[in-house]
């Protein structure tokens, strides 16, 4: 599954005819080294396209129109090198509707102090410039991201890198489409959502298909195609046959098998990228899907439990901002399921039925077939497996009733301390940040779901940057969270995103 598209991002220099055609010269050029030298460092994971300097309101306006409707373009970058009136963007940025950066810098590094003259004062002014820039902007209450720095930095670099990221995870949003193969278990409440708003605010689509449509898709498939896909399985990763029958626990497998097949031939066809499903409502399937879904995952698909659409479409717009990462670790859904409270080993043991993505697995992965109580089917085949450590961010975006919230818990993922042989499902085990108490506490009284959408691969700024880019409040909890303080930023964000 292809994840992302070849995208772009253009560079847009803001200047003005003042100082003649020789500045202007200049500017072009030193906007040609910078995104040339972007371009080379190997630090962004994507290309920057230099664009002519804008000079007049029409080709502002024209060029951040093109941006509009090329789907290659997944957002701008602005900078001011020289004085840029900023009315003349004012209708460009009116009808402008992609990812803003605003990069703050100036092509020099150093003030020449020997030769320094009133004409490079004027030609390099981008100290005031993009001040002017910036207070346009702001007066419009348009949201951006301002990266402040030399363009040579490392730092300024990452920053980019990381930007780049979250303007795909904005971009993306759009094309979003959650399957819903079942409803939300009965009387849950933070699983429900107003999928109307969540098209206005996020651009999803969230639609609902009876389950014995799916299952045709899977009674499709063909047992060639089912016993190829079961021997790659048989290839890649270890069976844990535990006293069962090696034929019968084969026919298991290749259920999950069939139904990998059927939901990802069905999923193309009908052009979706997330899905959810529910224990208590399979009708046809032999099976609760497991590693179908987990398998499903790895590849890119969004997935929520129990009917929760809003997970699996965090899940897919995670996966689609870690998309070609060197060295990633993996995103998932996880839930929280039980806690140990002993003193100085506190953490919350994160697992799931079945439908942990095996791309968070640290070590051998296993296929085991067991007995699941809920669901009445066939004992479901499943990858069992345990995380990485490391840090990473757990998200929860939850329906207030009157606005969305999406609450950022910063995590330490370890390793627990002894085996747990009789859970025959992937685990994970954090500690929450600041500690145990304070994080759990914090994430009641936001009102977090017991669902998320977890990786290890962005940052909590990144998953906030593209809630501002929606419109919507972000709750951070990490190792600066106190309690009073929190309480006060909760009442904050009734005030300021409540309707």
């Amino acid at each position: 599954m292809k994840l992302q598209k070849n995208y772009k991002f253009w560079f847009c220099t803001g200047s003005q005819d003042l100082y003649g055609d020789e500045c202007l010269k200049n500017v072009a050029e030193h906007s040609r080294i910078i995104v040339e030298q972007l371009n080379k460092s190997g630090a962004l994971p994507f290309e920057v396209e230099l664009k002519p300097t804008l000079i007049t309101n029409e080709l502002i306006r024209k060029t951040f129109n093109e941006a509009n409707i090329d789907e290659e373009c997944a957002g701008v970058i602005v900078w001011c090198h020289t004085f840029s009136p900023a009315k003349s963007w004012i209708l460009g940025l009116q009808e402008y509707r992609k990812p803003l950066l605003h990069l703050h810098t100036q092509f020099n590094e150093e003030i020449p102090y020997d030769t320094i003259d009133m004409d490079f004062m004027n030609e390099n002014q981008s100290a005031h410039g993009d001040r002017e820039w910036g207070h346009m902007v702001t007066r419009m209450g348009i949201e951006r991201k301002v990266v402040v720095g030399h363009w040579t930095s490392q730092a300024v670099q990452k920053k980019i890198a990381s930007w780049m990221r979250t303007a795909i995870g904005i971009v993306e949003s759009s094309h979003v489409r959650v399957m819903r193969v079942a409803d939300n278990m009965r009387n849950v409440a933070v699983t429900e959502g107003d999928k109307v708003e969540a098209q206005l605010k996020f651009g999803w689509e969230v639609d609902a298909y009876p389950v014995n449509e799916i299952a045709e898709s899977v009674a499709a498939v063909s047992e060639s195609d089912t016993n190829a896909l079961v021997d790659e399985y048989y290839e890649k990763y270890d069976i844990l046959l535990e006293g069962r029958d090696a034929d019968e626990f084969k026919r298991h497998v290749a259920v999950q098998a069939q139904i990998e097949l059927g939901f990802e031939r069905f999923l193309e066809e009908k052009n979706y990228q997330a899905i959810v499903t529910h224990f208590g409502d399979l009708g046809a399937l032999k099976q609760l899907p497991g590693l179908a879904i987990q398998r499903l995952m790895e590849k890119g698909y969004g997935f929520g439990a129990e009917g929760d659409w809003k997970v699996a479409a965090m899940v897919r717009i995670m996966k689609l901002m870690t998309a070609g990462m060197k060295d990633a670790k993996g995103t998932s859904m996880l839930e929280d399921y039980t806690y140990n409270l002993v003193p100085g080993k506190e953490g919350i043991l994160q697992a799931h039925m079945l439908e942990i993505c095996p791309s968070i697995a640290e070590g051998p992965i296993s296929i085991k077939c067991q007995p699941l109580s809920m669901g009445d089917r066939e004992d479901p085949a499943r990858l069992v497996f345990t995380s990485k450590e490391g840090p990473g961010i757990a998200t929860s975006l939850i329906d207030l009733g009157d606005r969305f919230r999406l609450l950022i818990n910063t995590v330490e993922c370890k390793k627990v301390e002894k085996p747990m042989p009789k859970l025959p499902v992937a685990t994970a085990f954090w500690t929450p940040q600041p500690d145990f108490a304070t994080g759990a506490e914090a994430w009641i009284l936001a009102g977090g779901a017991h669902h998320t959408a977890f990786t290890y691969d962005l940052t909590a700024e990144q998953m906030g940057d593209w809630a501002a880019a929606m419109g919507i409040e972000a709750v951070y909890i990490d190792s600066h969270t106190n309690i009073r303080d929190f309480k006060k930023d909760l009442m904050l964000g009734n005030v300021v995103y409540g309707k």
